[in-house]
């Protein structure tokens, strides 16, 4: 567990991720080759911007989706944070993350990356970075209740056909 292990973690992902499109296979390459400059890349120490891990989760059925209304970002958007050494893995902090801020213990993570976003942001640095976000998506196990944490403004399940107007959550 170290910036090591995330950074190989990130790289593994990207170069087996197989985007069909063409803007999403020129994200992947960016990310790589941020990587390959920047071997911290995975940790909020990185100013220039830094890979972060999101958990889109469904429902055990997949007919809704759980979104965090973040307070700083002010818009409804899904789990996730940064990595951090302790992490193993990119996968492994972003089912961190979704269990910190749903309070649901038996989220399964799909195996594999499942998107990836770069978002302009002020974050915990109190700089201007960039989140180099890689998604995963997880399954709540049916009847899961999700509980607020203190990282969020409001948390709610959400039809998904039926998303907030401001909503920002990729849905493949």
């Amino acid at each position: 567990m170290s910036a090591e292990s995330l950074h190989r973690s990130a790289t593994d992902l990207l170069q087996t991720w197989r985007p069909a499109a063409h803007a999403d296979r020129s994200l992947r390459n960016a990310l790589l080759a941020f990587l390959a400059a920047s071997p911290r890349g995975c940790l909020r120490e990185s100013v220039p911007g830094h890979i972060t891990a999101s958990a889109v989760v469904f429902s055990h059925d997949a007919s809704e989706v759980l979104l965090t209304l973040h307070p700083r970002v002010g818009r409804w958007i899904q789990l996730g944070g940064h990595c951090e050494e302790s992490d193993e893995s990119v996968p492994g902090a972003a089912l961190r993350e979704a269990v910190e801020e749903s309070g649901i213990a038996d989220l399964e993570l799909t195996p594999g990356l499942y998107g990836a976003q770069a978002h302009e942001i002020t974050c915990s640095l109190g700089l201007p970075t960039r989140h180099l976000d890689l998604l995963f998506r997880l399954r709540a196990p049916q009847g899961a209740v999700p509980v607020r944490s203190a990282e969020s403004d409001d948390l709610r399940w959400w039809p998904v056909s039926a998303l907030p107007r401001d909503a920002e959550v990729m849905l493949l």
